[in-house]
């Protein structure tokens, strides 16, 4: 064979139905795995979004807790300053 001969990419018209039926599959299969991940990817992103609203609601929680402690404190002293009057 000569270099120049037959040199390259050659298209053939006889293409197995197998090779076809394989790609097809692929290409099924490919479309079905990123719409589950789209869908994963949907569902983490309203977590997050869950998360975050989560957090700031428990900091809410965290200094309202806070300013009842303080108030609770300040009961008591009165209570002790009350009770130490009357002895």
């Amino acid at each position: 064979m000569k270099l120049g001969e037959n040199a390259g990419w050659k298209l053939d018209r006889h293409i197995p139905v197998a090779l076809v039926a394989t790609i097809a599959f692929q290409t099924c299969a490919a479309l079905l795995w990123s719409g589950a991940a789209a869908e994963r990817l949907t569902a983490l992103e309203r977590r997050a979004a869950h998360t975050e609203e989560m957090a700031e609601r428990t900091a809410r929680l965290e200094e309202q807790s806070l300013a009842t402690r303080a108030s609770l404190a300040r009961i008591e002293e009165k209570i002790d300053r009350a009770m130490a009057g009357r002895r």
